[in-house]
């Protein structure tokens, strides 16, 4: 096969997971998939209902299933099949993992017909803090800046 029909086998991988999250009810209509040298290392469907857990969207799920397989938290060298283009949060951990690629099938807009809209956390984070919708507040600066002097300075650390 070719990468077009390799892209297309696993972007298909991916829609066929949320499609049986629609039939399973286990949470919301979304899949993913991880892949490495043309395999597919990690698989995701949405869990949030499910597993009470607001983080186990598909792209988290699948990051961390392909984290655990590779035995790595740095997921270069990898590319990620997403049935729908994702949210925030799923966004930056794709970048924390240091995915290669993103590729993606449905929009945010198609999610939104859905009543899965993420257009109001957007709009958040161009807010200033004091006009978000959840109120911030910063305690204890001086010893969080403590913890970060000591990472700083440990022969210990493991960079990331």
């Amino acid at each position: 096969m070719n990468k077009i029909e390799d892209n297309k086998k696993f972007m298909q991988e991916a829609i066929k997971l949320a499609h049986s999250n629609v039939e399973g009810n286990n949470g919301g209509p979304f899949g993913a998939v991880v892949v490495k040298d043309g395999e597919i290392i990690g698989r995701g469907k949405n869990k949030v209902t499910s597993s009470h857990d607001p983080t186990a969207h598909a792209e988290i799920v699948a990051i961390r299933e392909a984290a655990k397989n590779l035995g790595a938290f740095n997921l270069e060298g990898c590319e990620i099949f997403a049935s729908c283009e994702p949210c925030p949060m799923c966004l930056g951990a794709i970048y924390w993992a240091r995915l290669d690629k993103l590729y993606y099938a449905g929009t945010k807009d198609d999610a939104a017909k859905a009543d899965f809209d993420d257009s109001f956390i957007y709009k958040e984070f161009c807010m200033p803090k004091e006009k978000r919708s959840i109120p911030s507040s910063q305690l204890m600066r001086d010893d969080a800046v403590k913890v970060f002097e000591d990472w700083i300075k440990s022969e210990k650390k493991i960079p990331y």
